[in-house]
């Protein structure tokens, strides 16, 4: 295995990362508009507040998988041909998430607002759960031939480990949501989201230790790579205490930080335990390794430069865009109304 092929196995999995640490609370705010909001504005309001960043965050996952398709054509291939319809389910959630900010915005009344809205929390919902399952199933060894073409059957998606994995990210992503939500919202409604998070954190140590002894069970991690996984599991476990606290102690900002450190090293977890594999196959002979997946050389040094080239201005332009957009919103807030004209003149 050469350096640009371990390098871009890391950058496929830094991109995943990066697309759950910020779509990740995309995806809890979507799910607090049913599960904390109390009322049709306050689903609007919390709408507004990742109004103007969701598109972006999804711009991560379609760039991992972009980078997937041009570094490792043969992990591209046999990943999307093997989860076809899981990943098909994916796109629809992420579709008619993507089309309900715009129709929300724009609904008349407030029965059309009230179907869009639920169109935004089903998405949210949905999206993140097929992607748990797709992450946590082809880590426990798929059945492939040798030419890398993998066929999972309904048992190969369904089963407790890839449930309880789709379960968890959900999970951690609501979470995550509720955080950014404390960190966007008036200081009321920001003290009542960590009051919500402080009391579901309780629930989410015992379902750790579920998933941790199931992949233990399930998966070879733990004995090939024994102490990079432990240690990967006391992170997760450490930022999820740390949370936690900071929940407990009312410290939005350090609270949002843990529970982003927390949804990234579940994939550090999986990309350290996959490693020097790409697809894991129920015979091991048969699993397709980084050097096997990789494109050519030189198409591996193109891309390195493109990416030199464009990765600080893509950071620098999202931290921009988050520095603007900085200011909390509240529910007086007079963008909350610009629907009610069109009410008013119907």
């Amino acid at each position: 295995m050469s350096f640009l092929q371990g390098m871009w196995f890391c950058v496929i999995g830094l991109l995943f990362a990066g697309f759950l640490l910020l779509e990740g609370f995309d995806f809890g705010v979507g799910m607090a508009t049913r599960f904390i909001a109390r009322d049709g504005d306050e689903r609007t309001l919390f709408m507004r507040a990742i109004g103007p960043h969701w598109d972006g965050n999804e711009v991560w996952l379609i760039t991992a998988g972009g980078a997937m398709f041009a570094a490792f054509p043969l992990w591209y291939a046999s990943l999307f041909s093997g989860y076809y319809i899981l990943l098909f389910l994916v796109l629809v959630a992420l579709i008619i998430r993507g089309v309900s900010f715009e129709f929300a915005s724009r609904a008349i009344t407030d029965k059309e607002r009230n179907v869009w809205q639920w169109a935004n929390f089903i998405g949210s919902l949905f999206a993140p759960f097929f992607l748990g399952m797709m992450l946590t199933s082809f880590i426990q060894g798929v059945p492939m031939d040798d030419k890398g073409n993998a066929w999972v059957g309904f048992f190969g998606v369904f089963n407790w480990l890839s449930v309880v994995g789709g379960i968890a990210v959900v999970f951690f992503c609501f979470i995550h949501g509720l955080h950014f939500l404390s960190l966007k919202l008036g200081p009321g409604d920001s003290r009542r989201m960590l009051n919500t998070t402080e009391k579901l954190y309780w629930i989410a140590y015992p379902a750790l230790v579920v998933f941790v002894i199931l992949s233990m069970f399930m998966t070879d991690f733990y004995s090939k790579r024994p102490i990079s996984t432990w240690l990967l599991t006391v992170v997760v476990l450490g930022a999820t205490i740390c949370g936690h606290v900071s929940a407990m102690k009312k410290r939005g900002g350090f609270a949002f930080a843990s529970s982003g450190i927390t949804l990234m090293a579940l994939i550090a977890w999986i990309f350290n335990g996959i490693f020097p594999r790409v697809m894991i196959a129920d015979d091991p002979a048969k699993s397709i390794l980084i050097q096997d997946a990789s494109g050519s050389p030189y198409s591996l040094k193109v891309m390195t430069v493109v990416l030199c080239i464009f990765l600080p201005i893509v950071l620098i332009y999202i931290i921009w865009s988050y520095f603007i957009q900085r200011k909390r919103i509240v529910s007086d807030d007079v963008s909350m109304t610009d629907v009610r004209p069109a009410v008013a003149a119907k």
